[in-house]
C-alpha cells in the first residue's frame, strides 16, 4: 500500500477509492477514529454551523469577523470544487499537500478495517490538524443532516441552523419538519443556539427542538434582527440591520439579496461568543470586505459560477439576475445530480434565462449521473428554449460564443469541473 501513496493526488484518489462510498449515519466510527488521534474533538472552541442553503455564507462570513479580531480561525467545509484541501483551511491558507498525504498513510487502513467513510475520515483529518495548528476557533459545517453527521461528536461554542428546505430527502425525510429536527440535532444543552430560517412554522419547530435539548440562549434572527434597505450590486450586497433599538448600514461583497440574512445569521452567531469575538458594529463592513465563497453567484468575465442545486438556490440565482440585469442573451448550462429536484431547478432558472445548454459533470459519481436528455425532453415539454451538449468542455466553448452572460450551475461537480476547465482558482486571489 505504501507504494500507492507516492503523491498527494494519489493520496487523494486513494482516499475516495479505500473508504467506503455512500453514506452511512452515526457517530460511532468518527469517535473511534478520533479517539485514536488523541480526541481533538475535544480540544476545539468551534461554530458549528447546519442548514440546506446558506451553511457556506454564514461559515465564510463567521470566519472573516473572526478574523478581523486578529483570531486564528480554521474552516471545515464541504464539498470542494477543485482541490480537496479547500475543505480545511487555516486563516484562508488550506492545510498542506505534506499533512494530507502523512495522516493517509497513517490512518487509512484503520478506516477501511473500521469502515469509515469517505467524510468521517476527512472529518478526522480536519480537526487532527486544526488542533495541531492551535487554532484560536473553528468554524465547522455539516456535511449532511446534522443530527448523525460525523461533525456532531463536538460540543461548540455555538451552534447555528441557517435554513430548511427539501434535499437529501432520501436520508433525512421527506418534508420540512423531518429535516428540520435533523438539523436541530446539533443544538446541545447549555450551547446557544441561532436558528435563520425565515418561514415561522420551521423556525419554530426549531425553536422546540432547541428548547427541548435545553439549549441557552435561543436566539432566532427574525425575533431579534430587521433587515431592510437590501440592495444588491455587481459589488456586492448593503443594508440596514436592526438590533437592540440601532440601525447599522452594512455591506458584504457577497451578492445576493438573500446574502444580507446570511450575513445577520453569522454576526448573531459571532456575537454570542462576546465582545472579543465580534468587531465593533461600525467595524463589520470592514471585517467582511476580503469574505470570499467560490461557486456562490461568483463571476468571471461573462460567466456565473452558482452551486446552487435545488429549486431553492435556484430561486436565489433568479431573484439576483433580475437584481443585477446582466446583458443578454442569457444561458444556464446546467447539470445536475440525478437524484435532485432537476425539474424544480429548470422551472425557477427558466423565469430569467434565455436558453438552456445541458450537460454533465464528468466528476459527477457513475451512479447518480443525470441524462441530460432527460432534461432536453423535459425543457421542451415545459417550451423553454434549450439544447443539449453532453461534453462539457464542447458546452462551455459552445455557451460562451452564444451569450453575454453564462450561468454555470446545477451542482458543486458542475461548477468544479467548469472552473478547473477554465482555471479558476477556488482560492481568494
Amino acid at each position: 500500500m505504501d507504494d500507492l501513496l507516492t503523491s498527494y493526488s494519489a493520496a487523494i484518489e486513494t482516499l475516495f477509492a479505500r473508504t467506503t462510498s455512500g453514506i452511512k449515519p452515526g457517530l460511532d466510527r468518527t469517535r473511534a477514529i478520533l479517539a485514536r488521534l488523541g480526541s481533538p474533538h475535544r480540544q476545539l472552541s468551534a461554530i458549528h454551523v447546519a442548514g440546506t442553503n446558506g451553511k457556506g455564507s454564514v461559515v465564510a462570513t463567521a470566519e472573516a469577523l473572526l478574523r478581523w479580531k486578529g483570531l486564528k480561525v480554521g474552516r471545515y467545509t464541504s464539498p470542494h470544487l477543485v482541490d480537496f484541501r479547500e475543505r480545511i483551511t487555516v486563516n484562508g491558507t488550506p492545510i498542506t499537500e505534506k499533512a494530507v498525504l502523512h495522516f493517509l498513510e497513517e490512518w487509512i487502513p484503520l478506516a477501511e478495517e473500521m469502515g469509515a467513510t469517505f467524510f468521517e475520515l476527512t472529518t478526522a483529518l480536519a480537526f487532527d490538524w486544526f488542533v495541531k495548528e492551535n487554532v484560536d476557533i473553528a468554524v465547522i459545517e455539516t456535511g449532511l443532516g446534522g443530527r448523525l453527521d460525523s461533525t456532531n461528536v463536538l460540543t461548540p461554542r455555538v451552534a447555528t441552523v441557517t435554513s430548511i428546505g427539501l434535499d437529501h430527502t432520501d436520508l433525512l425525510g421527506d418534508t420540512l419538519e423531518s429535516i428540520a429536527r435533523e438539523k436541530a440535532g446539533i443544538f446541545k444543552r447549555g450551547i446557544p443556539a441561532v436558528i435563520g430560517e425565515d418561514s415561522a412554522p420551521i423556525r419554530s419547530l426549531l425553536q422546540d427542538c432547541a428548547r427541548e435539548v435545553g439549549a441557552q440562549p435561543i436566539i432566532a434572527i427574525d425575533d431579534e434582527y430587521e433587515i431592510s434597505d437590501v440592495k444588491v450590486s455587481p459589488a456586492g450586497t448593503e443594508f440596514t440591520m436592526g438590533h437592540s433599538g440601532g440601525r447599522h448600514s452594512i455591506t458584504t461583497p457577497l451578492i445576493g439579496a438573500y446574502q444580507a440574512r446570511n450575513t445577520t445569521v453569522a454576526i448573531a452567531t459571532v456575537a454570542t461568543l462576546g465582545n472579543d469575538y465580534l468587531p465593533p458594529t461600525a467595524e463589520i463592513s470592514s471585517a467582511l470586505s476580503n469574505v470570499f465563497l467560490p461557486g456562490r453567484f461568483q463571476r468571471r468575465g461573462k460567466i456565473i459560477f452558482d452551486v446552487a442545486h435545488n429549486p431553492e438556490g435556484a430561486h436565489t440565482i433568479a431573484d439576483t439576475v433580475r437584481a443585477l440585469n446582466p446583458p443578454t442573451p442569457c444561458t444556464a448550462l446546467v447539470a445536475v445530480l440525478a437524484d435532485k429536484d432537476w425539474r424544480g431547478i429548470i422551472r425557477e432558472l427558466a423565469t430569467v434565462v434565455d436558453r438552456f445548454l445541458f450537460t454533465n459533470a464528468p466528476s459527477a459519481p457513475a451512479e447518480r449521473r443525470w441524462d441530460p436528455a432527460d432534461a432536453l425532453r423535459y425543457a421542451d415539454s415545459e417550451g423553454f428554449n434549450a439544447d443539449l451538449e453532453p461534453d462539457l468542455d464542447v458546452a462551455l466553448a459552445r455557451g460562451e460564443g452564444q451569450s453575454e452572460t453564462l450561468i454555470v450551475t446545477g451542482s458543486f461537480h458542475t461548477v468544479g469541473d467548469a472552473m478547473s476547465r477554465l482555471q479558476v482558482s477556488p482560492f481568494a486571489a
